[in-house]
């Protein structure tokens, strides 16, 4: 396939240092993607609620509004993958971002190779569910319920007890991989490999917080615990009593 074939991605970059931003985005220009910059929270929020960008690389410490306000003010729930960038070696820092609905992130300094990396991995997984809606369209009879939730892959939406759940991208992921494979252990490692497309790094706290907001979404729908946590082992979904 020539490069002239391939679709170009849309990122939308939100970081305060000018001189950062412009390298990236002659970088990733170079590697065949069309980069929008914002230098402020508030200009790159305002850009983020439309739904044209295939990724948001967003920066934490900026000024008007930082990355955690402006993923707050996003709400969780949103479509378009974010990839945080962070220069702040606090782990508590990088959960939080991944609680308020990031789907990765990346601390600086980081090498430009790297960089990429992550955001083919990311776009990889975006992919997959965009494959696994247009199948579902050609077999809308498949239907996938396990222990009162449901999965329409043709609208890429769950359900709980017939009320929808509000799920990033990567958590809709991270939740249809665990319920297709219901009642057996997935480790960390499974899930890093087969839905974040990459390994699991070492002292990498991504899979724990992503299963932790699935997990905390749904019981706030259904009391009952349909995730367990198996030490040492990794995750199971439990089949229920259907």
């Amino acid at each position: 396939m020539t490069q002239s074939t391939v679709q170009t991605k849309h990122i939308l970059l939100i970081d305060d240092d000018a001189e950062l931003s412009e390298l990236l985005t002659e970088y990733l220009e170079s590697e065949n993607f069309k980069v929008t910059s914002c230098l402020d929270g508030a200009s790159g929020l305002a850009k983020a609620f439309d739904d044209s960008f295939d990724l948001i690389l967003l920066d934490v410490m900026m000024p008007i509004l930082n990355g955690f306000e402006v993923l707050k003010a996003l709400g969780g729930n949103h479509k378009t993958p974010i990839l945080m960038l962070t220069a702040k070696g606090d782990d508590n820092d990088r959960i939080l971002g991944l609680e308020l609905g990031a789907d990765d992130y990346l601390a600086k300094p980081f090498k430009h190779r790297e960089l990429l990396a992550r955001i083919k991995a990311i776009l990889r997984r975006i992919s997959i569910v965009k494959s696994q809606s247009t199948l579902a369209v050609n077999a809308p009879t498949k239907q996938l319920t396990i222990n009162q939730v449901k999965v329409n892959q043709a609208t890429r939406e769950i359900t709980c007890r017939e009320r929808l759940l509000e799920l990033t991208g990567t958590e809709y992921l991270v939740l249809v991989y665990m319920i297709e494979n219901h009642s057996k252990i997935i480790s960390k490692a499974e899930i890093s490999e087969k839905v974040l497309q990459r390994k699991l790094s070492p002292y990498d706290r991504t899979v724990d917080v992503h299963v932790g907001n699935v997990r905390r979404k749904l019981l706030a729908i259904d009391p009952i615990d349909k995730m367990k946590t198996v030490r040492g082992a990794g995750y199971v979904f439990l089949q229920g009593e259907e």
